[in-house]
């Protein structure tokens, strides 16, 4: 298909309309090689699915209109319009809630892991998996907190603190592998952000710093033979071109397949 512009809210919902696979959690997998701006995609994929419609108005647009008065768009038999909660007035007339309506801004962030915070090192490109099973995923399968550390990749170890993940409608992982085949079943969407090698090295070496290219260049051959042998690209659901990114509105971003 030719490559198409796509909102980052038309995903958004999208998503949310989608089935949770794991445990209560729709999980999100942004894969794709390092400096291919996946960060950039998973960030704002999060800012647009914060700023979605709570997810119960999302399902009910989506299978149509309701007959329900309790869901606030039917007027109740009395004829009064109902408060922007949805509930019916009390017998002796409307009354703020005491928590107030819900907004956006008022419900559970969604969450952004990075793999990059996971791994135990340079060699760690893809045996850091049971980490991510035991700290983020075993826990939402089961509809409790996640939890994990960070890895200091300046000392080269993982910090003491322990930053928590609630189980939340929508979970994104990002990074190189987090879409990888043993996952699929209970991904609820698959991206893989793609950019030319050249430039894939480039925003890398920028990042991160030339005294790192040797390690780097044996990162990216690590990628390529990964990428090969998981078929990551051709098995995602959304690929999405990282090299447009930067040009494009944070709003936006370009679906080559």
């Amino acid at each position: 298909m030719s490559p198409v512009v796509e909102a980052y809210a038309e995903l958004a919902a999208r998503i949310l309309r989608r089935p949770a696979r794991l445990g209560p959690t729709r999980l999100v997998a942004v894969d794709g090689p390092s400096g291919a701006g996946k960060t950039v995609f998973a960030s704002r994929l999060a800012a647009a699915l914060d700023a979605a419609p709570a997810l119960d108005d999302t399902l009910r647009s989506a299978d149509g209109p309701s007959t329900n008065p309790a869901d606030g768009r039917n007027p109740p038999p009395d004829g009064r319009n109902p408060p922007p909660d949805g509930r019916n007035p009390p017998a002796d007339g409307p009354k703020t809630p005491v928590d107030g309506p819900k907004t956006p801004a008022d419900g559970p962030k969604t969450p952004v892991v990075h793999t990059d915070d996971l791994l135990d090192g340079w060699a760690d490109q893809f045996t850091f998996w049971p980490r991510l099973e035991e700290w983020i995923l075993a826990p939402l399968r089961a509809g409790r907190p996640a939890r994990y550390r960070r890895y200091d990749w300046t000392r080269g170890r993982f910090g003491p603190d322990w930053t928590v993940v609630p189980p939340a409608p929508v979970v994104i992982v990002e990074g190189v592998s987090s879409a990888r085949a043993v996952i699929a079943a209970e991904l609820s969407l698959a991206v893989f952000v793609t950019a030319p090698a050249r430039l894939c090295r480039d925003r890398t070496l920028a990042r991160d710093g030339a005294a790192l290219a040797p390690r780097l260049t044996v990162w990216r051959r690590g990628e390529r033979a990964h990428f090969a042998a998981d078929r990551t690209a051709e098995r995602a659901d959304l690929v999405v071109d990282g090299a447009a990114g930067p040009a494009l509105e944070a709003a936006a971003f370009v679906r080559v397949r």
